[in-house]
């Protein structure tokens, strides 16, 4: 089982950047594929990008592309989500999951462990 903690969110102007973090409790940290989601009053929970345990294999959201990058430090149990120019669309409530399925999945459905998550809010 791991524990997941969320921090960096905030309120930031359109244009600016956060850098999100979450740090994982546990020994086995490198054996988790990891994932960002976020959710937003009136809208679905979505994923926003993913990345494989060895770090080898990241995916994006299209909405993501070119101004997100996920990335982890095994030896630091943590994951981060930097987010360039972002827009009042990204504001939601941010969430890392832990997944330890065998393959690589981008779906909220196998990701069995969740933090709290952290607010973010973009002004226009």
């Amino acid at each position: 089982q791991v524990q997941l903690v969320e921090s960096g969110g905030g309120l930031v102007q359109a244009g600016g950047s956060l850098r999100l973090s979450c740090a994982a409790s546990g020994r086995t940290f490198s054996s988790y594929h990891m994932g960002w989601f976020r959710h937003a009053p009136g809208k679905e929970r979505e994923i926003v990008a993913a990345i494989r345990s060895d770090g080898g294999n990241t995916w994006y959201a299209d909405s993501a592309k070119g101004r997100f990058t996920i990335s982890r430090d095994n030896a630091n149990n943590t994951v981060y989500l930097q987010m360039n120019n972002l827009q009042p669309d990204d504001t939601a409530a941010y969430y890392c999951a832990a997944s330890n399925t065998r393959l690589f999945y981008t779906v909220p459905r196998m990701y069995a462990y969740w933090g709290q998550g952290t607010q973010v809010t973009v002004s226009s």
